[in-house]
């Protein structure tokens, strides 16, 4: 059975005015985002993946309302929040919560790790010292971490450490959504498992649904049931993880698949040769991904699950019943 819808962006533009001439008018637009729409439903982890300046952060900042929207809609729970004011109303940013790349930029270095991570306590509940200082221990127990940390600073914990406190700040008010913008780039591999797992957990234990932003497909598979590529501001390909990874169907995804650092030492050399041979079909034949104005070409369904920006053209082999369109 289908979870119920929890957010529902509609054809998301963010476009960004670019201004020149004596009179200092705008005389074109930097399109970050470009007719986005996405759905993510209660308890679910959405992917939305790409590589820097696709426009896949400034989505997630938008819903989060860190960025306005020039156009298009982002409902949550069926109601319009685009506007400000209605944010404020339904306390949205309660319910809606960012963890952030880097956790040494996002938390403060001069404050005590107890006064982080109950300052989304202090926005939206009234309790008391004590009360507040339990919730906060709690909090810190569910990410792996003990009471001593309440009265430490930041750059008293290691990468990994200070994630997981920024993963304890953003579940500190149950909220039911929670983006996620490339959590674990910027640590190392085994720590990244570690802040994964405890992601994983508290989904599991709280019912939160991720949009899960990120430039590597291998990390995302083990996290995400749908998928978004989105390249140059737009969506280029959607569906279940079983379609992004074992039925890509833009040259944009199986560039990106192709990019999978490959563990297994005995096929490396395999992998590499498959890595070229990718690298040069998408120089080849991008041109026919994309506009002459270097757009994305719009989404045609590929199955109900399944959708991809491919020439029309190769949509119809299929439907003709010629199976997978390789290039």
């Amino acid at each position: 059975m289908k979870n119920k819808e929890l957010l529902k962006v509609n054809n998301l533009r963010v476009h960004y005015p670019v201004r020149g001439g004596f009179w200092n008018r705008i005389v074109d637009n930097v399109k970050a985002v470009d007719g986005v729409s996405i759905t993510i439903h209660q308890g679910d982890t959405y992917g939305l993946i790409g590589e820097s300046g696709s426009g896949k952060s400034t989505t997630g900042k938008a819903i989060v309302g860190l960025e306005d929207a020039t156009k298009g809609n982002i409902y949550y729970q069926g109601m319009d929040i685009t506007k400000k004011s209605t944010r404020r109303k339904l306390k949205y940013n309660r319910e809606v919560q960012m963890i952030f790349q880097d956790p040494q930029l996002s938390l403060n270095p001069e404050k005590r790790i107890a006064d982080i991570i109950a300052e989304p306590l202090r926005n939206f509940e009234k309790l008391s010292k004590k009360e507040e200082k339990i919730r906060v221990i709690q909090l810190l127990d569910i990410v792996g971490l003990g009471p001593e940390a309440l009265y430490k600073y930041p750059h008293q914990f290691s990468g990994g450490q200070r994630q997981r406190i920024g993963v304890a700040r953003a579940v500190a008010t149950h909220p039911k959504l929670i983006v996620a913008d490339e959590p674990v780039s910027a640590l190392d591999l085994s720590v990244q498992a570690q802040v994964l797992n405890f992601m994983k957990k508290i989904q599991e234990k709280f019912n939160i649904s991720y949009l899960f932003i990120s430039h590597d497909l291998g990390v995302v598979r083990h996290m995400c049931n749908h998928i978004a590529i989105m390249n140059r501001g737009r969506l280029v390909e959607v569906g279940t993880k079983d379609d992004i990874y074992n039925h890509p169907m833009h040259i944009y995804t199986k560039r990106l698949l192709a990019a999978i650092p490959e563990t297994n030492v005995n096929k490396r050399k395999a992998h590499h040769e498959n890595r070229l041979a990718v690298e040069k079909m998408y120089q080849d034949h991008k041109s026919e991904y994309y506009d002459e104005k270097g757009e994305a070409l719009p989404l045609q369904k590929i199955s109900e699950t399944h959708f991809a920006a491919i020439p029309k053209s190769r949509v119809n082999l299929l439907k003709s019943g010629s199976g997978e369109v390789s290039d």
